[in-house]
């Protein structure tokens, strides 16, 4: 799973997901991306999950770039604890995904076979989803 090496502050707030993503919008680097059309907070968990789906999917053929890395920590608070004293430790890694983001790219497989692995990739997700092409792309 995708976590960072080290971090300048151990805990994050949570913060708001609001407005829409002015970066990476764009397909870049493969001939397919998977877009968001919500906001919300994807897991490095779901990030693995969908990798994996798009790699069985495709067979091994083609490419796959993973646009997000999951670099917020989210702390919880251990089961059956009192109030108060102090935040929670680190459980899990999280990107913070905002409308327009691509998030996943594939290259090198034909259009029905990258429709149906990112339509598989998608239900994976916490967020509304939706299969964009390159502008240049030619069939």
């Amino acid at each position: 799973m995708l976590l960072p090496k080290r971090v300048k502050y151990r805990k994050a707030m949570r913060g708001k997901v609001k407005g829409n993503e002015t970066r990476g919008t764009d397909v870049a680097f493969g001939s397919f991306g998977l877009k968001a059309l919500e906001s919300g907070w994807i897991t490095s968990r779901q990030i693995e999950a969908v990798r994996v789906t798009l790699s069985r999917t495709m067979k091994r053929d083609g490419k796959i770039w993973i646009r997000i890395f999951p670099d917020k920590p989210v702390t919880k608070k251990p089961a059956e604890t009192r109030m108060g004293s102090g935040k929670g430790s680190p459980e899990f890694w999280v990107s913070v995904v905002k409308p327009g983001r691509i998030m996943f790219e594939v290259g090198g497989i034909t259009k029905e076979l990258a429709t149906e692995a990112l339509r598989l990739a998608g239900h994976k997700l916490p967020v509304k989803t939706k299969m964009v092409t390159r502008p240049d792309y030619v069939e």
